[in-house]
């Protein structure tokens, strides 16, 4: 039997942008806040984890794809389950649903870590996790390391306090917006968002560091890398289409 847990919030207006679209991180922050309330569900969140293993949960890729934008006081309904607890990644899908249309999904990938040394965990010893998987709702996707083309410097941005969340690095949502600011994402056309984001989080960021910035682009995607001290910390491709009215 599947197990999925559904979370519904609605759309705030601090969420969307000057095109009433809800910006890239603000659909991660929906999902994150889901794929937290199911950890709490399934009694594996962060203070349990913490107390029982010494562990805490780290997203290391995601991938997102909308139908159309999400925009302000709409209300979202976040579907997720977990794909199963082997080795030492786990799938979690979302799928999301305005009223009973299909707006989107998305799909991540998460690891346990150790509080201390970073070090990684097999789930397998997270007795909590046995059976409690989607089932036949486990989405096909995977996600692996972007092939990037040839990339360009752009500039440089500064970690600060407000990026950083509970584990005291940065926010995986914040580099979404890294990524869009890049892009400059204000100035194109008002029908124009976020179809398709990917993103990869390979080391982590806190405040103090100097994140160097380098984009490029294929026929159909934009890539934003962000670089510290010679260490690619993250990764990000970006596909955009045009809302239709």
């Amino acid at each position: 039997m599947a197990t999925f847990y559904e979370y519904q919030a609605k759309v705030d207006s601090m969420a969307v942008d000057g095109h009433n679209h809800c910006r890239p991180s603000a659909v991660l922050e929906l999902l994150q806040e889901a794929a937290t309330r199911a950890s709490v569900e399934l009694d594996v969140a962060r203070e349990s984890l913490i107390e029982e293993y010494n562990l805490f949960w780290m997203m290391a890729r995601i991938w997102l794809r909308l139908e159309r934008p999400l925009h302000w006081n709409e209300d979202v309904l976040v579907r997720t389950w977990h794909r199963g607890s082997k080795g030492v990644a786990m799938y979690r899908d979302f799928d999301l649903f305005v009223g009973k249309e299909h707006v989107g999904e998305s799909v991540s990938i998460w690891v346990l870590a150790d509080v201390n040394s970073r070090k990684m965990a097999r789930l397998g010893n997270i007795a909590a996790l046995e059976d409690t998987h989607g089932g036949a709702l486990r989405k096909e996707k995977s996600l692996t390391k972007l092939k990037t083309p040839p990339l360009t410097p752009i500039g440089s941005r500064m970690m600060q306090y407000s990026d950083t969340d509970i584990n005291a690095h940065v926010n995986n949502t914040r580099y979404a917006d890294f990524a869009c600011d890049a892009l400059a994402l204000h100035k194109r056309p008002s029908d124009c968002f976020v179809q398709e984001l990917q993103l990869g989080y390979l080391s982590e960021c806190r405040p103090g560091d100097l994140l160097e910035l380098l984009q490029g682009e294929d026929e159909t995607s934009a890539y934003i890398l962000g670089s510290c001290q010679g260490s690619t910390r993250f990764e990000s491709r970006i596909q955009t289409a045009q809302e239709e009215k």
